[in-house]
């Protein structure tokens, strides 16, 4: 594929063949409590369609599972790997999403502009009942699960967003976005030996920045468990498995980093993190999907994964994981990861 998709908001972008720029989300109507962009929450009349494989998309399941949204906004999968038309529902039986009736999230997207000549994205919402796209807009996506949707939360759901750190978390999540969620695919895509450099430079000086944040701290802002931890997990999770070698972000790995590496063993053990990441929808994207940085096809092996599951003591720096609140349950039947794509539990 030379100019699919990659879902990870890379629009058209085609590898290796020009400077990487990701999209902004063209569909930017938020879902709210009063229904001003006329989207109002509803217990099930909207569908989140996800790949395991994105960043982007895997903040939301992480937010959707922490505030226990399961039963009031219904989940789709979609096939890691995509076609130059979109993302697909061949995980279904019949490629066939069982709620939308659709086999391709492009369908969602002319249903709700007709020849849309864009990227296809996700996360996406679709309407259920028009089968139209609502948002494709990543960064408000999860804000909103967390302000808007309040009246579906869980008994004893999360705070993920509390407005006496809001400005704060917004400043951390900013460096954390420009330099680490996307300064890896800046590094990845980049053209130019100036141009990678640049972004491979910004990756480990923010990731120098975090590990000395968190060294005598649990949690990015406060002591709880905030949006800015997601969005700097799903970045983590997928560093030494992807980023490291496949975007040539090679200078080190998490797990050569003391403090980052037990921070993200952290996350990963904690109900609603771990539980989500499907390693094989990970690798098997990054590493087929990807033909002008990877045109051989071949998918690492490596690395040990089974590692994340060893002793993290990041307890020891105090915190409350949910606050006032409490973890969330199991995945509910039908959306827990396959333990094939899981790596196996070890004891040191």
């Amino acid at each position: 594929m030379s100019g699919a998709d990659d879902g990870d908001r890379t629009g058209n972008t085609e590898y290796g063949r020009r400077t990487f720029k990701r999209s902004r989300s063209h569909f930017a109507d938020r879902i709210t409590a009063d229904g001003r962009d006329g989207w109002p929450v509803e217990a099930g009349r909207y569908r989140l369609v996800v790949s395991r494989a994105c960043p982007w998309a895997s903040r939301a399941l992480v937010v959707r599972r922490l505030l226990g949204l399961e039963d009031s906004l219904s989940l789709a999968v979609a096939d890691p790997i995509q076609d130059d038309r979109s993302w697909r529902f061949t995980l279904d039986p019949d490629g066939l999403d069982p709620v939308l009736g659709i086999h391709l999230l492009r369908d969602a997207y002319d249903a709700r502009e007709t020849g849309y000549p864009g990227g296809v994205s996700v996360p996406a919402v679709v309407d259920v009942p028009s089968g139209k796209l609502v948002t494709n807009d990543y960064q408000q996506l999860t804000l909103d699960l967390s302000t808007e949707w309040t009246a579906l939360h869980r008994p004893g759901a999360p705070d993920l967003y509390p407005k006496a750190h809001r400005e704060e978390i917004d400043e951390v999540m900013q460096g954390v976005y420009r330099d680490l969620n996307n300064g890896v695919y800046r590094a990845g895509f980049a053209v130019g030996q100036e141009e990678y450099e640049e972004a491979y430079g910004d990756v480990f000086h923010r990731l120098d920045q975090l590990s000395q944040r968190l060294a005598d701290r649990r949690y990015l802002v406060g002591d709880t468990l905030t949006e800015a931890d997601i969005r700097l997990f799903t970045t983590l999770v997928r560093f030494d498995a992807v980023y490291h070698g496949h975007f040539k972000c090679n200078r080190s790995k998490i797990a050569e980093d003391p403090v980052l590496w037990a921070y993200l063993r952290d996350l990963y053990q904690t109900p609603g993190f771990g539980d989500t990441v499907d390693f094989s929808d990970i690798k098997r994207h990054y590493y087929l999907v990807h033909t002008g940085i990877n045109p051989t096809g071949v998918v690492p092996a490596g690395p040990d994964l089974s590692l994340l599951h060893t002793p993290h003591h990041r307890e020891e720096l105090g915190g409350r994981p949910f606050g006032d609140g409490t973890p969330p349950g199991p995945p509910p039947p039908g959306e827990a990861v396959p333990a094939a794509h899981r790596p196996p539990g070890r004891r040191s």
